[in-house]
């Protein structure tokens, strides 16, 4: 199994329990597949302390932070594609550094993005 992005899709339904979500992450977990997310993926879905599925999920994840450079790739992705989601192309400027791919159903915008970048990598419906 390849190295996994997830975007806030994805987080948004590990928060409302969806089993096929939380199977296909245990999955990756035994295979020793830490998949990461972006630190902005985790902004967009956080809104309370309460939300114990998403900190519980987030454990089995590694977030990663989004640096200065990473901040200025993800705005030359932006110009190129012509798109305007921040989080969005935080995930595929990760997920292209890691070779990973993204777990999104967001699938239209990510292609476009990917697209962009002049990158193919697997995108997997959330």
């Amino acid at each position: 199994m390849n190295p996994a992005v997830y975007d806030a899709d994805a987080l948004a339904a590990a928060d409302r329990n969806e089993r096929t979500l939380w199977a296909e992450h245990r999955v990756r977990l035994e295979g020793a597949i830490l998949p990461c997310v972006p630190a902005p993926v985790v902004a967009q879905v956080s809104r309370s302390g309460r939300q114990a599925e998403l900190r519980r999920f987030l454990r089995g994840c590694t977030v990663v932070d989004f640096l200065e450079a990473d901040a200025h790739a993800a705005g030359r992705l932006l110009a190129r594609s012509k798109t305007t989601d921040v989080v969005d192309a935080a995930v595929v400027v990760l997920a292209a550094a890691l070779g990973a791919e993204i777990v999104t159903a967001d699938r239209d915008d990510i292609a476009r993005l990917l697209a962009a970048a002049r990158v193919s990598l697997p995108i997997v419906d959330s």
